[in-house]
């Protein structure tokens, strides 16, 4: 399976600009409508297929650390402290040994809702691709700001007549690390500039809109945007009879059959940017017949799948619990075993979800009645239900 892009976000900065706000808390993690500004980042790219994803962190990090447990089911999280804050290039030395493929270099303080799928790729002549944006809101922002980019999209320096700035994102092939070294280094003051110079790095622009929250301003700002924010439907999917054919406590991929005109309803919901996530009792792993790992494992490959279809699901929750055939700690009941609601819930909390829109899919009568707890319209995965579901969203829309 080819192991796709890494994710790095840049966590360490000090955020002095914004006061006593960053006192006790990092900047990334400082909240926003009740969640942390690190979650809109992550939940943006988690979607899609990454092999890992890196926190580089310096100034506070022990809450980087607890942080970094809740996530991810589907990808692997990865904390990186600095021995030494030495700079947003300095920085990118302590993965010099562990990234080998190309990477998105992202910063932990901004935020851009644009399309990913047009940002994987960079030209062979090129060490990297940024992404520029047109500046209207952050005027303080003077990295890399008055940029352009000339008839073969490379990116130029255009002086006052541009009023084009470096969003914050980049992709870079790994050879970007000889240009990397042990010191204190500003990737956008001396990195880049020398690159872009040399003609050695591409670009796209985007409409999307850019958040930051470097000043209190700004953070201020940030509020309004995410509060604006277009919420859309979710759908809570079961996995095993819904979406494959349940042969049994499924847990290699050799054995996992897409259930028919599943992945056609999937590629539409996807297209029309709905919320899809998978919550699925796995008391397979309570029983000891497979691990959470080989777990992880099938999800992994499953996400690989379905991202070369532009099919894209935002998170998945499980339950290895059986409350009388699992082994040890499995063995309990619990509210997370559907049923019980917590999983959805817990989705519901973590994304901010419009739940009076949203729907359950599902097959037997546990996933009825957590759908019940939690206010949201079930539909069984019964015949014909595919066009059900999209007659339903249709009205909506």
């Amino acid at each position: 399976m080819n192991k796709g892009l890494d994710l790095v976000i840049l966590c360490g900065g000090r955020g002095k600009r914004l006061g006593n706000l960053t006192a006790n808390t990092p900047k990334p993690l400082i909240k926003i409508n009740n969640k942390r500004f690190l979650d809109y980042i992550i939940q943006f790219y988690q979607k899609y297929y990454f092999n890992r994803i890196f926190l580089l962190t310096s100034y506070k990090a022990r809450k980087f650390e607890k942080y970094n447990k809740k996530y991810f089911n589907s990808i692997i999280s990865i904390c990186i402290k600095e021995k030494k804050a030495k700079g947003t290039g300095g920085a990118l030395n302590e993965l010099k040994k562990k990234i080998k493929n190309d990477f998105l270099l992202v910063n932990g303080d901004s935020y851009l809702d644009y399309n990913f799928k047009n940002f994987q790729k960079i030209r062979k002549k090129y060490l990297g691709k940024i992404i520029l944006i047109k500046n209207n809101n952050y005027y303080s922002n003077t990295k890399l700001s008055s940029l352009n980019l000339n008839k073969k999209k490379e990116v130029i320096f255009n002086g006052n007549n541009s009023k084009y700035m470096n969003a914050g994102i980049y992709l870079f092939k790994s050879d970007i690390f000889d240009y990397i070294s042990n010191k204190d280094l500003s990737l956008e003051d001396e990195v880049l500039p020398e690159l872009i110079k040399k003609r050695k790095i591409e670009g796209i622009k985007e409409k999307g809109t850019f958040i930051d929250i470097g000043t209190k301003k700004n953070l201020e700002l940030a509020n309004q945007i995410f509060k604006k924010k277009k919420i859309f439907p979710a759908i809570f999917f079961d996995r095993d009879g819904v979406l494959n054919e349940d042969n049994g406590y499924v847990c290699k991929y050799s054995d996992f059959i897409w259930k028919k005109g599943v992945l056609k309803l999937l590629r539409y919901l996807s297209k029309k940017k709905f919320y899809l996530f998978i919550v699925t009792n796995q008391s397979g792993i309570g029983r000891g017949y497979f691990t959470i790992d080989s777990f992880m494992t099938l999800h992994r490959k499953i996400k690989y799948f379905l991202s070369k279809k532009d099919i894209y699901f935002h998170d998945i929750k499980f339950c290895p619990h059986h409350p009388e055939f699992g082994l040890k700690e499995f063995k309990k009941y619990c509210s997370c075993r559907k049923p019980g609601n917590k999983m959805l819930e817990e989705i519901i909390v973590d994304w901010n979800l419009d739940i009076k829109r949203s729907v359950m899919v599902g097959d037997k009568i546990s996933d009825k009645l957590a759908s019940i707890k939690t206010n949201v319209n079930f539909f069984y995965s019964d015949s014909g239900y595919e066009k059900r579901l999209v007659t339903y969203f249709n009205k909506l829309y």
